[in-house]
C-alpha cells in the first residue's frame, strides 16, 4: 500500500488509485490525464519543491511513499523517461529529519539475541 510519487518535469504525480486517495488525504485536485482501456487516468501531482510538506503530512497519517526520479533523459528518450525509485519514505523508518517533529519522542529498541 506504498504511495507511488513520479517525477514529471516540475511535478510528483500519482496516477489511478493513489491519486484518489493523495487527493482524500490531502485535498488537492484530482483530475485526469489520457485514457488506459477506454477509461480516464486519474492524476493528482504536487509541486517538486513542495514534496517534503506534503510527505511529512502523509507519514504523519500513516502512510508510506515512494519517490521515482527520472533518471533519463526526456529530450532523449524514446517513449517514456527511464524512472528508478530514489527513496522510501514511511512511518517506522523515518530518519529524515525535514519530516521528523521538531520536538517528540522517537523511541528506538535495539536486540542482540544470541544462542
Amino acid at each position: 500500500d506504498t504511495l507511488v510519487f513520479y517525477r514529471m518535469g516540475d511535478f510528483y504525480e500519482l496516477f489511478f488509485g493513489d491519486a484518489e486517495k493523495v487527493s482524500r488525504l490531502l485535498g488537492i485536485t484530482l483530475t485526469q490525464r489520457g485514457s488506459s482501456g477506454g477509461e480516464p487516468i486519474k492524476m493528482a501531482g504536487v509541486p517538486f519543491h513542495s514534496l517534503e510538506p506534503y510527505l511529512a503530512k502523509l507519514v504523519k497519517m500513516g502512510e508510506s511513499a515512494a519517490i521515482c526520479e527520472q533518471i533519463g533523459d526526456p529530450a532523449t528518450s524514446k517513449g517514456p523517461v527511464e524512472r528508478k525509485v530514489m527513496r522510501v519514505v514511511t512511518p517506522g523508518t523515518l530518519t529524515d529529519t525535514d519530516l521528523l517533529p521538531e520536538k517528540s519522542e522517537r523511541p528506538l529498541l535495539a536486540l542482540c539475541l544470541t544462542q
